[in-house]
């Protein structure tokens, strides 16, 4: 039994030892550890808050777009880019805005939460998407140049064919054929290049993509 003990003590003695040694770095880690964990949980919290609130606007919006509000609308988009730009709701909310400035005759609203859009949703298709609407609203405008600048980059597969038949309708206005037939090519290909199942949806799309490309003597 004493032996127990003194082997007890020895160890003991060693804890003590080590805990001299190395104890304020534990403590130090373990701070570290707790404050990280603390961190994370409450950037949660928040995401999970500003998520809520966000939603709660942004289904006013859409009521109010619904309504036909466009001032309620611009205005709740608004709200969402300023105090939850952080959520994807802010982008949804900006697009929907958007389609309501236009349809209202404000261009130049639309055009900026166009514009904040695509360089801002928490979605890469949903900013692929507003680059599109905002190089429609250019090319309407008459904005060559600027509506090209939105079209150069590539978007995701399904909206290829969507970016390249609108170069091709800027570059037809400019009075470009070759340039304009080329690109009109070049939609028909992304547009085959889809899946199947895709493609036999979009079959009346293709037909105007083909009749686009054609009138410019692109081939079959």
């Amino acid at each position: 039994m004493a032996t127990y003990d003194l082997q007890e003590q020895e160890q003991i003695d060693e804890l003590k030892t080590w805990w001299h040694m190395y104890g304020n770095l534990v403590t130090a880690a373990l701070l570290v550890v707790a404050l990280v964990l603390a961190g994370w949980q409450g950037w949660n919290w928040w995401q999970r808050k500003q998520s809520s609130e966000a939603s709660v606007i942004y289904s006013a919006l859409q009521q109010a777009a619904s309504a036909g509000d466009v001032k309620r609308t611009r205005d709740l988009a608004g709200e969402l880019i300023e105090k939850y730009s952080g959520t994807a709701y802010a982008g949804f909310g900006a697009m929907v805005s958007a389609r309501a400035q236009s349809d209202g005759g404000d261009g130049k609203t639309a055009r900026a939460q166009l514009a904040w859009a695509s360089e801002n949703a928490k979605e890469e298709a949903l900013r692929d998407l507003a680059r599109l609407r905002l190089a429609v609203l250019l090319a309407d405008d008459k904005a060559w140049d600027e509506a090209l600048k939105q079209l150069a980059g590539e978007p995701g597969a399904m909206l290829a064919p969507r970016y390249a038949e609108l170069k091709g309708d800027i570059l037809a206005a400019q009075g470009k054929a070759g340039e304009a037939r080329a690109a009109y090519e070049a939609a028909v290909a992304k547009l085959d290049a889809l899946p199947a199942q895709q493609q036999a949806m979009h079959a009346e799309y293709r037909d105007v993509l083909q009749i686009k490309r054609e009138s410019f003597g692109g081939r079959k």
